[in-house]
């Protein structure tokens, strides 16, 4: 393997890159015409633009980004996360083309890829489930049978896909017909496939993923957990490594789970198998993610392991370096995922320019991300910025450090989370580590960060105003035209 394409944009595209380039191979990007002068695209050995700015005509185009690896001679492929990554027809495509995957195979992605199969394909490891129906269903009298036996409240999901789309929380009957069609319809136009199931609504649920990474010998191992638990739309927004819940059996029964997943799915890769946890530790499966996860690096800290280059070397076709027993936990990592939204308005995408844009630098503090200051913040791609990542040798010292690098971090032009990571890494149940899936519901207002930066102009206000009347009362104002005046003047 001597060059990579990578078939992604922004921050990961360049992780992705700078890697393999330290690995000694050259890169080639592929773009859009909107990021024609992206970080990523300079960064490259070789670029091809691969269309318009919208995803279906660019970063989603299979073919072209098959043709474009012929082109330049890349023997390999990467798709980070998002476009193609979980598509198993481009990953069938490439091997009918005779370049490299970086991923696991057509049939790992297919069956991974949806929720039905894949609880069908680990049943019989012993794997815990959350309660619920194993088939889809979109018959309401089968659908109030599913629900009564299994208990309300229950959730409706969609079978094909996740990030919170075609998902629904029901509480009583009444609302069951209403709920099943609108979660039908957004699966439907989500992901083009409206089969949807139910199970039970975990209370108070904590979302713990455990990383795996298995080679094409057999070998597989668990790097541990992310706690990713802080969630707006049931998308993640601030993660974890390792949980404050976790104690040291249930680690290890969920990593020996996550192993048993990823054998049942005959995995090659890297991926990640996602629980939902209880208040009593008991662990439930959700899904497995066939690819690089975006909050990967938290995981890289405590292990100090190079994802994206395991994932390279199990592609070329060599073992793991390492055994399961080779592996400790070191220190405690975070991650802030810094949006494009604004948190006081729901989250709500905000564009424009990036007219100031200084992300902090030092120990400890690591930044992915794929924007400059002056860029412009497109509306047609995921509005993440950047990967704001930090690391302490325990929680708290890495929380502190976390605090220290979103006061130096300087963004203006657009709205971003930075305010609301503040609130997260300021509030006691975070600190605490007693919070669950709902802290941005339970704690969270749209007025709260303005509040803060209120109280604290105030206070600032308040403490120029003593310190000018003490300094006034020290040094009186001389009498106009006297030397000491003059000079002051001058």
């Amino acid at each position: 393997m001597k060059k990579i394409l990578v078939a992604n944009r922004g921050e990961i595209a360049l992780r992705i890159m700078r890697t393999a380039r330290k690995m000694g191979m050259a890169v080639v990007a592929v773009y859009s015409e909107a990021d024609r002068q992206a970080p990523h695209v300079r960064f490259a050995d070789e670029a091809v633009c691969l269309g318009p700015a919208p995803s279906a005509q660019s970063y989603l185009r299979s073919e072209r980004i098959l043709q474009a690896a012929l082109d330049t001679g890349a023997d390999a492929i990467h798709p980070g996360y998002g476009f193609l990554s979980e598509n198993a027809a481009f990953a069938a495509l490439c091997e009918q083309k005779g370049i490299v995957f970086i991923g696991p195979s057509p049939y790992s992605i297919d069956l991974m890829g949806s929720k039905l199969a894949a609880k069908d394909a680990v049943k019989s490891y012993g794997i815990p489930m959350v309660p619920g129906g194993d088939h889809a269903v979109s018959d309401l009298e089968e659908a109030v049978q599913i629900a009564s036996s299994t208990g309300f409240p229950i959730l409706i999901k969609a079978s094909a896909g996740g990030g919170g789309k075609g998902m629904r929380l029901v509480y009583t009957a009444e609302d069951l017909q209403e709920q099943m069609e609108r979660a039908i319809s957004e699966a439907k136009a989500a992901f083009g496939d409206g089969a949807v199931f139910i199970e039970k609504y975990i209370d108070e649920p904590r979302h713990i993923e455990i990383q795996i990474l298995a080679d094409q010998y057999g070998n597989t191992v668990h790097l541990f957990e992310r706690e990713c638990s802080i969630q707006r739309r049931h998308q993640k927004v601030v993660e974890e490594a390792p949980s404050s819940l976790l104690n040291p059996a249930t680690r290890e029964a969920m990593g020996a789970a996550a192993v048993r997943v990823a054998q049942a799915a005959r995995y090659v890769g890297a991926g990640t198998v996602e629980f939902l946890v209880d208040a009593h530790q008991q662990f439930y499966f959700l899904e497995m993610n066939t690819r690089l996860q975006v909050e990967h690096p938290v995981t890289e800290l405590i292990t100090g392991l190079d994802l994206v280059e395991q994932q390279i070397r199990i592609a070329r076709g060599e073992p793991l370096s390492f055994r399961q027993s080779d592996l400790q936990i070191q220190g405690h990592a975070f991650e802030l995922r810094v949006y494009a939204e604004d948190p006081q308005q729901n989250f709500l995408p905000s564009i424009g320019k990036l007219e100031k844009y200084q992300p902090p630098v030092g120990a400890n503090i690591r930044v992915d991300d794929g924007y400059e200051e002056g860029m412009e913040v497109p509306i047609f791609y995921d509005p993440m910025l950047s990967k704001l990542c930090v690391f302490g040798s325990n929680r708290m010292a890495a929380a502190a450090r976390m605090l220290e690098a979103l006061e130096a971090y300087q963004i203006q032009g657009i709205a971003s989370t930075l305010p609301f990571g503040k609130f997260v890494f300021q509030h006691p149940a975070f600190l605490s580590g007693k919070f669950d899936t709902h802290f941005v519901q339970k704690f969270f207002h749209p007025e709260l960060p303005n509040a803060a930066q209120e109280r604290e102009s105030k206070v600032a206000a308040q403490l120029a105003g003593a310190l000018y009347e003490q300094w006034t009362k020290r040094l009186p104002d001389p009498i106009q035209g006297s030397p000491t005046w003059s000079a002051r003047r001058r």
